[in-house]
């Protein structure tokens, strides 16, 4: 998402004193634009953000995820391959089951922190992180 536009942009037409030019410098590509919009979009389904809102708090298989959200297993791993598509989940397998989990991704971080502050929550995960460490 760093990738910025080529510097070589027209002048725009009016000088309001805002240092505008030096803003759109930094600009995104259209590229990194439509990633974003992508995330977001995946976030305005409720369904999503509450499987999402889960696996930022834990690590669970698509049964768990499905009884958890009162959804069917099949219509859970629909949506868990669109958010793992989007890099913002992982999986790992564990003996017959495949366990989901929130990604290590800034992208991914920053989505976990967005829902924590959204819902006025301290994440369960992080405060055993921290009681493990302090033990």
């Amino acid at each position: 998402m760093s990738e910025k536009e080529p510097a070589h942009m027209e002048p725009l037409p009016h000088d309001h004193g805002q240092h505008t030019h030096e803003v759109l410098e930094q600009m995104p590509t259209p590229d990194s634009f439509a990633k974003v919009s992508d995330t977001f979009s995946l976030l305005s389904d409720s369904t999503r953000l509450r499987i999402l809102w889960l696996l930022c708090h834990s690590e669970e298989c698509v049964y768990n995820i499905a009884a958890a959200i009162g959804m069917s297993a099949p219509a859970v791993s629909h949506h868990l391959r669109a958010l793992r598509q989007s890099g913002l989940i992982v999986n790992r397998r564990i003996g017959k089951e495949i366990h989901y989990t929130l990604a290590g991704t800034p992208e991914a971080e920053l989505v976990h922190r967005m829902v924590d502050d959204i819902f006025q929550i301290q994440c369960p995960r992080r405060h055993w992180h921290q009681e493990k460490a302090q033990s």
